[in-house]
């Protein structure tokens, strides 16, 4: 799901959570002033390892260097997948907080309502007799003054009741506000947590590769350093994967369709690969709800949120000619036991929702002159490419770019997140000796 100012339109998918961490879990039991002390202390040992890979970096390239590099990519990632699993379990307190409130603030509602009812029905029964015929069945004066002034702090407790009400539902409308907040982050935090997983498998991966490739030999190493033109043709058949589109293209291919957008938007082709690149990283199962076969809990009707998605859903698959019940849609995220987060809905290669969709749809066809596809590559590579102009992206300034990212993946510049953003300008480099290479 992607965000466009000034809603924001989140992404909701995830492939699978982690099944295990390679670090062990943490003791819900620990108290929040814990969590926050572990966690300054974890994010003080990620910049200590940014600064020795800065000094690493500037150094010669050895096959020791490199693998000494690698090795603290690995230790930082590592240090980060705690760092947000810290994150998780500290709001996961937060949310039991909130939702413990949120029961409370409830049945005190259903309380005053109960207590309004009764001096209602007392009010009522008050009201069925007349001032004469409280006087007639009254003693005296003084009993009839009784009965009116018994009357009236009925009517007054009513009132403060009913003022008292109206607090409380305010009272709970803020918390359920602030609980769908907080669900949003739990939502990136996962996402963010089976990206620093993937990345850190393929650090290692890295790691072991070069050290079966150059057995240890310093000569060998310098030789994969300076052959990169034999790169070229397998990095052209790389498979670059866009899920949810019927064909797979190559990185080649990839390379010329971002360079195409690139050219109408001001967004630089290998940010934008990047920027894609890493959202199909964060699941490879896009498209896994709605499917042909698929049980009423994945329909779009039960994925989507109702008032936001689903009828730009119905007026997108209408207009294209596609069954809304059997075009791929992405799935809600779940958290670690299994329960349901938000909403999904997420459509084609850039993983628009609906309702961002129609907001680009226009100008996507304003530059190709067709109808605008999501599960098209094209499209959704030109579409993508809009709305991180949208957001900044334009030029060459990694600054801009990272911003432009975080605002891609939860709308906001949220420094929690940044993993996303810091990882999407690392690949951007990468990417762009890779088309160096392909020329």
């Amino acid at each position: 799901m992607k965000t466009s100012p000034p809603l924001l339109f989140r992404k909701i998918y995830i492939g699978a959570l982690l099944a295990a961490l390679i670090l062990p879990s943490l003791a819900f039991s620990q108290s929040r002033e814990e969590l926050e002390g572990e966690l300054k202390k974890i994010e003080a040992e990620i910049l200590a390892y940014e600064k020795e890979l800065a000094t690493t970096k500037t150094q010669k390239n050895t096959l020791t260097n490199k693998i000494n590099q690698l090795k603290k990519e690995q230790q930082k990632i590592t240090l980060q997948i705690k760092s947000t699993s810290l994150q998780i379990n500290k709001l996961g307190k937060e949310l039991s907080v909130t939702e413990g409130s949120i029961k409370e603030a409830e049945a005190k509602l259903r309380d005053s309502k109960a207590k309004t009812t009764e001096i209602i029905r007392a009010i009522y029964e008050q009201n069925q007799r007349s001032m004469v015929e409280v006087f007639a069945a009254s003693e005296d004066l003084s009993g009839f003054l009784r009965e009116l002034e018994a009357l009236e702090k009925l009517t007054q407790k009513l009132a403060a009741i009913i003022a008292e009400v109206k607090v409380v539902k305010s009272d709970l409308e803020g918390k359920h506000a602030n609980l769908e907040v907080k669900h949003g982050e739990q939502k990136n935090l996962l996402s963010l947590q089976t990206l620093q997983q993937k990345s850190l498998t393929t650090k290692t991966g890295e790691q072991n590769k070069l050290l079966k490739d150059t057995q240890g030999k310093e000569s060998q190493y310098q030789k994969i350093l300076a052959d990169s033109r034999k790169r070229a043709s397998e990095i052209r058949n790389r498979i670059y994967e866009v899920l949810g589109v019927s064909k797979q293209i190559t990185f080649g291919e990839a390379v010329e369709i971002a360079r195409w957008a690139s050219g109408r938007t001001g967004v630089r082709a290998e940010f934008l690969l990047a920027v894609l690149t890493q959202e199909s990283d964060l699941g490879k199962n896009v498209g896994t709800c709605n499917r042909i076969g698929d049980p009423a809990t994945k329909s779009w009707k039960a994925v989507m949120k109702p008032g936001r998605d689903q009828a730009p859903f119905l007026e997108i698959t209408k207009e294209l000619g596609f069954d809304p019940d059997i075009t791929p849609v992405s799935c809600p995220m779940k958290d670690a036991k299994g329960n349901r987060i938000g909403w999904g809905g997420a459509m084609g290669p850039a993983q628009f929702i609906p309702s961002t969709w129609v907001l680009y749809d226009d100008r996507v066809m304003a530059i190709t002159g067709k109808l605008a596809n999501p599960w098209d590559v094209r499209d959704a590579f030109l579409a993508a490419a809009l709305l991180l102009k949208d957001n900044g992206a334009s030029g060459s300034r990694s600054d801009a770019e990272w911003r432009a990212a975080m605002l891609y993946f939860s709308g906001s510049v949220n420094t929690r997140f940044r993993f996303y953003g810091d990882n999407v300008v690392a690949t951007a480099k990468r990417y762009e000796e890779d088309i160096k290479t392909i020329g």
